[in-house]
Formats: structure tokens, C-alpha cells, sequence
């Protein structure tokens, strides 16, 4: 009985002082939230919409606006008494927090993206009017103008050594609560997102929900670490996946914006993709890492010195593991300044150098042929499982294509496997170019039964490589 008596209270005693290993382990962030918060701010905007601002975003053109507007106009306020049964505000809010004393404040770009009034809502109630300093949308940063002084600031920090684990702390206005904090970890660094090249995000588990966009991710330290951006949601609220724009970055745009208004970053002219296991296998790599040039623009950089196909495994002295991490680091190249690029090109490791450029604004990027015009003659069928026809020099002269076979029908494998689809045009299989049906149907012939190739396509006006598996009777 004694004894059982012991055991228990032994088992009491284990509880409890574990319990208060757990209690004492865990942060306390109070002092976090209580010294911050006075820096941190509610942005709200309304924006005036008008039926030209209503046109989706594949329609707006100067001359579609001006039409849009003159149809409503003739329809609905046809005596001109400036009537207009579509216009009406719209209100949006966000979060933001106070980079410098004088007055400058820090948000996200789409927080205050064409609105027409911005008011910052301070912690001890003040609301003033903010204006515009500038805004860079690849990176969705903005940077405004309040007329204050005096203003209690937060701490800059770095996301370089943040680690995956690691606690953070967001505060920002939810649904427009405003100074609602709240805590997680780190999930994982250095994220890359679609259609974000410039960002390697931080993902975290911290609940960020609309209106929090704009806001600070903090260390234990106290010390910006982030900025709350985006959510990944299935439901419009949090579902314990979000993203921050690691401070670094923001850093170096924050202060382009102050000083000149605008952002101006780095350029190479390639598109690059992802290197999968099969495309390893393809280029005779032992792992998939670097990023695999898939174009490079005729006018840009890179002409002339990087070719389709090079892998990039070096860039200015940092290794590059993924083909995500290579463009937030040509992004903040000085421009001008003359880098190596280590490159893997036809299986053998060398170095090339090149000169930084200023990424051109999306009018200025050269476009590519939007549809090829139609082939000129027939069809040859059983070509690596596709129906295959010549693409006429106007295509390929559109295209920037020395030659290159257009896919009229994907009809077997392998090519279904792969991945390839009618309207693709095949510029290069296994290193070697396509310049007509018969060098495809030769090359296709010469290929080893099992062996992974790499089959260079043209679509939708840019070039990927796609791994293709060779099966026997490939061609007949």
C-alpha cells in the first residue's frame, strides 16, 4: 500500500514539474505586444469606382475605357447631368506600421492599390491622411507620407537567419480589430510563390487573416522580421498557412522608394524553370538542383552568353539550389555591375560573365508571337507519339526560333506522358535541334528505348524543357 502510495505521488510530482517545464518554455510576449503597438497602424482606403474601373483586367485599354465610359454616358445619363447609376465608393482596410519618426509608414502594395483616399489610424487615435511616396507591386510594397512628427518607430531586424521552428508574433487590424496580435512559428523559408519571383517568402502558421496585409512579423527580440502579405485559403479566412516578405527584401525597396520614387532591380533576360528528377536524369546530373534556362531574350543580357539548356548552378559566387532563389538575387544586383555565372553546359561545368541590366517595365519585355500561323503541309504521323508539321518562317521568325515542328496531335505515348500538347512546338530533342520533320523523325530514331530525354518546347509564347521517357517503337 506503501508502496503504491509513493509511486503516485512520485507520478504527481513528475506532472507537475513537467508542467512547469512546458509553462516555462514557452514565450511570453506581452512585453512584445505592449512595446510595439504604438508603431503599428490601421489603414484604411476608399477608392471612387467608376464603370471604367469595373472593366476586367484583360479588357482595360485606354481606348476600351474611354468606349465603356461613353456607352454608360449614352444609356444611362444620356441629358449629361453627370448622373451615373454605377459609381459608388468602395472601402477596403489593411495594416501598416511606422518606419521612421517623420512620418514615413509601410503597407502592402495591394492594400493601397488605386485608392483614391488613404487615412492611418495611429494607436492613440489621431487619423491622418496619408499620401503615396511610391509602390512597387512585384514585391507588394508600399511606402506613405503622414504629415507627423515625432512618431514611436519599430525596430528593423533580419530574416537571414531566421530558422524553421523559430517563434514570430504578427500584430495588425483583422477584419478590423484593431492591435490584434497574434503568435506561431516559422514553417519554412525562402518560399516561392506563383507569379512571385522577386519575394522568397516566409511561411508561418501565425493566424493572418484580411486585414492584417501590411502588417509586422516580429522576432522574440522585438525586431521586424517580416511583413505580413499574403494568406493561402480555401475559405477566405486562415487555414494556418500565411506569408511575410522577409524584411531584407522590403528593406532595400523601402528605400528606393524613398529616394526615388520607384523600384529598379536587376536583369538578365533568361526564363528559367525548375529542374525535376527526369530533367536531371536527361542533362546526365546526379541531382536536381540549379535553375535550367529555358529562354533567353534576344535583346537582353544574357544574349550571346547564356544558351537554352544551361543549367545555373553559380550566380556571383552563390550557389543556386532551386531556380526559385535566382531571381531575388539578380533582383538586387547592382545594375552594371559584371557577374560570373557558373553554368553546367553540355554536361561540362564552366563560367561565363555578364552585365546586369534594369529589369524593363512589362511593356517594355519583348513580346512573343501570340498564336503561330497556320503549317503549310500535311501532317507526318508517329513521331515519338505525336503527329507532327512544319511551321512556316514567319512563325519562327516571330518566335525567335532557328526552326523548330509544330504538334498537330498528341496520338500515344510517349509524348502523353510528357506532358506535350497540340500546339507545341518542338524546337530541340536531346540537345540536338529540330529544324524539320525529317530531323525529328532521325533523331527520334537514333534515341536509346528507357533512356530520359530532354524535349525543348515553345508555348503560349514561352520555352520549357519537358522530360520525356523513350519507349520502344517511338516512331513508325
Amino acid at each position: 500500500m506503501l508502496k503504491r502510495f509513493m509511486q503516485a505521488m512520485l507520478l504527481a510530482l513528475l506532472c507537475v514539474c513537467a508542467g512547469s517545464l512546458s509553462a516555462r518554455d514557452l514565450p511570453q510576449f506581452t512585453g512584445l505586444v505592449k512595446q510595439n503597438s504604438p508603431a503599428v497602424v490601421n489603414i484604411s482606403i476608399k477608392q471612387k469606382l467608376s464603370p471604367k474601373k469595373m472593366l476586367p483586367e484583360e479588357f482595360k485599354t485606354p481606348e476600351a475605357e474611354e468606349l465603356f465610359d461613353e456607352l454608360m454616358k449614352r444609356f444611362f445619363d444620356p441629358e449629361g447631368k453627370g448622373e451615373n447609376p454605377f459609381g459608388f465608393d468602395s472601402d477596403s482596410r489593411g495594416s501598416g506600421f511606422i518606419y521612421s519618426a517623420d512620418g514615413y509608414v509601410v503597407t502592402n502594395h495591394h492594400v493601397v492599390q488605386d485608392a483614391d483616399e488613404i487615412k492611418v489610424k495611429l494607436s492613440d487615435g489621431r487619423e491622418l491622411t496619408a499620401t503615396v511616396v511610391g509602390t512597387d507591386e512585384r514585391t507588394d510594397i508600399a511606402l506613405l507620407k503622414v504629415a507627423a512628427t515625432g512618431l514611436p518607430v519599430l525596430k528593423m531586424g533580419t530574416s537571414q537567419n531566421l530558422e524553421v521552428g523559430e517563434w514570430v508574433l504578427a500584430i495588425g487590424s483583422p477584419f478590423g480589430f484593431d492591435h490584434s496580435a497574434t503568435a506561431g512559428i516559422v514553417s519554412a523559408t525562402g518560399r516561392s510563390l506563383p507569379a512571385e519571383n522577386y519575394v522568397p517568402f516566409i511561411q508561418t502558421d501565425v493566424a493572418i487573416n484580411p486585414g492584417n496585409s501590411g502588417g509586422p512579423l516580429f522576432n522574440l527580440d522585438g525586431e521586424v522580421v517580416g511583413i505580413n502579405s499574403q494568406i493561402y485559403s480555401q475559405s477566405g479566412g486562415f487555414m494556418g498557412v500565411s506569408f511575410a516578405i522577409p524584411v531584407d527584401i522590403a528593406l532595400d525597396v523601402i528605400n528606393q522608394l524613398k529616394s526615388k520614387g520607384k523600384v529598379a532591380r536587376g536583369w538578365i533576360g533568361v526564363y528559367i524553370q525548375e529542374i525535376s528528377a527526369e530533367l536531371a536524369q536527361s542533362f546526365n546530373m546526379f541531382k536536381p538542383e540549379g535553375a535550367l534556362v529555358a529562354q533567353v531574350m534576344p535583346r537582353g543580357p544574357a544574349a550571346n552568353v547564356l544558351k537554352q539548356g544551361d543549367v545555373i548552378l553559380e550566380f556571383d559566387g552563390v550557389q543556386i539550389n532551386d531556380a526559385s532563389a535566382l531571381p531575388p538575387l539578380v533582383g538586387k544586383t547592382p545594375l552594371g555591375k559584371d557577374v560570373t555565372v557558373g553554368v553546367l553546359r553540355n554536361g561540362e561545368r564552366q563560367n561565363v560573365t555578364l552585365k546586369i541590366a534594369e529589369l524593363p517595365n512589362e511593356r517594355e519585355l519583348p513580346a512573343a508571337a501570340s498564336q503561330p500561323d497556320q503549317p503549310i503541309h500535311q501532317p507526318v504521323a508517329g513521331v515519338l507519339g505525336m503527329k507532327l508539321l512544319t511551321v512556316s518562317p514567319q512563325t519562327l521568325e516571330a518566335l525567335n526560333l532557328k526552326g523548330g515542328v509544330q504538334v498537330e496531335e498528341v496520338i500515344g505515348e510517349p509524348a502523353r506522358k510528357t506532358g506535350i500538347i497540340a500546339g507545341d512546338i518542338i524546337s530541340e530533342i536531346n540537345g540536338q535541334p529540330v529544324t524539320s520533320l525529317e530531323t525529328a523523325r532521325s533523331i527520334a530514331t537514333g534515341l536509346e528505348t528507357g533512356k530520359t530525354v530532354a524535349v525543348l518546347v515553345q508555348r503560349d509564347g514561352s520555352a520549357r524543357f519537358l522530360a520525356m521517357k523513350v519507349e520502344a517503337n517511338a516512331t513508325e
